[in-house]
């Protein structure tokens, strides 16, 4: 329930307003189902289990609030940007709790700020906390498997005489903060994202960000019943396939080229960056800590080898050693992890690829299954 409240806040706790906060989305939840991509009430749950069999994850909705949408991560977009901000300006400590005005929160996430966006807001906190997740994508010691909402709790101060909100605050879940804070965790998004209106679109550039913005000038091809699959869309695969046709007709993702292409049963759509996403751009202070850590001798330019312009595909002994050794990783979401990680820093690159990508797997298993 929303809080009501004679007095204003003291706005010197509130998060600024920040006009061009740079905008980052946790990396986990890119390319699988955690979010309805219809605008209308959603009750069925997604439940989805990698090709494998080794990693899901189940979304439950509410008959009162229904399934968190994909317009509804807006405002997760704006939190962990928030925090992301916070810590590269020298917070040690950043809170779960985020207070704010919601005008600043509207304006950040591109929406409109009139009276019935702030009631949209609102709902969409709501939906944010009333959705449950159960999954195995991040586990910790022994514990197989983590539920969690999206938001544990959301309020808005509300002037009793005016009705005018003086303020809202949310604090977001564990699992969530754990994802901001994890190396690697976030990933920049670009802001014409907010202008997609359609989810299948919108749902489609997180896929072609997390997995074709470091892949080379070649992209990132995947199968439209995979696609399928991991969007964890409603009604049939025929629906779906005949809407992904069109999108990439289409082709208006922002900073990214969708081709098709013909597979031997199902046809294929590959995402190939386009050089004016800036978004995908390391950030300065990236480039910056570079620079100073060869200044120190932390890194050797003449050790370094140089980044090919397509990164090597995994070879069949690297899939089956690594599904044999580290079970649970999704070998095929490594990669993308482990592409964008060397591209990241041209010095990372090995001498040996595929050695190099079962190292990175062992270190993630470990990590993830101590």
């Amino acid at each position: 329930m929303p809080a009501r409240h004679r007095s204003g806040p003291q706005l010197d706790l509130f998060i600024p307003y920040i006009a061009d906060l740079p905008l980052r989305d946790t990396r986990e939840t890119r390319e699988r189902p955690f979010f309805s991509l219809a605008k209308r009430k959603r009750l069925k749950p997604i439940e989805y289990t990698s090709p494998d069999g080794t990693i899901y994850v189940k979304v439950f909705a509410t008959p009162q609030f229904g399934m968190a949408t994909i317009w509804d991560a807006d405002i997760l977009i704006w939190a962990s940007s928030t925090l992301n901000n916070m810590r590269n300006n020298g917070c040690n400590d950043l809170p779960r709790t985020l207070n704010f005005q919601a005008y600043d929160v509207l304006k950040t996430i591109g929406r409109d700020t009139g009276g019935r966006d702030y009631q949209l807001l609102r709902d969409a906190l709501g939906r944010l906390q009333a959705t449950t997740i159960k999954t195995n994508i991040r586990p910790k010691g022994r514990k197989k498997e983590r539920q969690f909402s999206w938001i544990e709790s959301w309020s808005d101060l509300v002037d009793e005489t005016t009705g005018k909100s003086l303020g809202m605050s949310l604090t977001v879940s564990d699992w969530f903060y754990e994802g901001i804070l994890m190396d690697g965790g976030l990933l920049a998004i670009d802001p014409l994202y907010f202008s997609i209106s359609g989810g299948r679109e919108r749902w489609l550039y997180r896929v072609a960000r997390k997995h074709a913005g470091a892949a080379g000038p070649e992209g990132f091809a995947i199968l439209l019943p995979t696609l399928f699959e991991k969007s964890g869309a409603e009604g049939t695969y025929r629906r779906f396939k005949f809407e992904m046709l069109a999108i990439a007709d289409r082709n208006d993702i922002p900073g990214f080229e969708l081709r098709l292409e013909a597979g031997r049963i199902e046809p294929a759509i590959r995402m190939i960056r386009k050089s004016e996403d800036h978004s995908i751009a390391p950030a300065p202070e990236a480039a910056r800590a570079r620079a100073a850590r060869k200044g120190r001798g932390g890194e050797s330019a003449g050790a370094s080898l140089p980044l090919p312009a397509v990164l090597p595909p995994l070879s069949e002994q690297t899939i089956g050693l690594v599904r044999r050794d580290f079970p649970g990783l999704d070998v095929y979401a490594i990669k993308g992890e482990y592409d964008a990680w060397l591209t990241d820093d041209s010095s990372r690159m090995p001498r040996d690829y595929q050695r190099g990508f079962y190292g990175f797997a062992r270190q993630l298993h470990a990590r993830h299954y101590p």
